[in-house]
């Protein structure tokens, strides 16, 4: 993944947005559905209706960006609200993004002893 300048928040839109949606759309959504300002350099992350398919909005300072990635098995997590926004770390965002539950990620060991 790219990686983000300090600072730089991560939104998800609650709910399902219509994936056909492109620059202009999801910048018009973030604007009035969110009540935030899509050339604020922050990333905003939309996800479809079947939950396999995210949408990632950002301004990177000259223009628009959008990235798009499906799952080819499994769904995105995603929270449970309806509409507002959720906001993210950008570590959290990677989990997302590699269809990991950000919500509570594990460890895969634990340690047995400290000697």
């Amino acid at each position: 993944m790219i990686g983000l300048p300090t600072g730089t928040k991560v939104w998800l839109a609650a709910g399902t947005t219509d994936m056909r949606s492109g620059f202009n759309g999801l910048a018009a959504k973030v604007q009035t559905a969110l009540e935030e300002d899509p050339f604020s350099g922050h990333v905003f992350v939309f996800r479809g209706r079947r939950g396999d398919l995210v949408k990632l909005l950002w301004w990177s300072g000259d223009g628009l960006c959008l990235l798009a990635k499906r799952l080819e098995r499994g769904r995105f997590i995603w929270p449970q609200a309806s509409n507002g926004s959720v906001a993210l770390t950008p570590a959290q965002l990677s989990m997302l993004l590699e269809g990991i539950d950000w919500r509570r990620p594990e460890r895969t060991w634990k340690p047995t002893s400290a000697l």
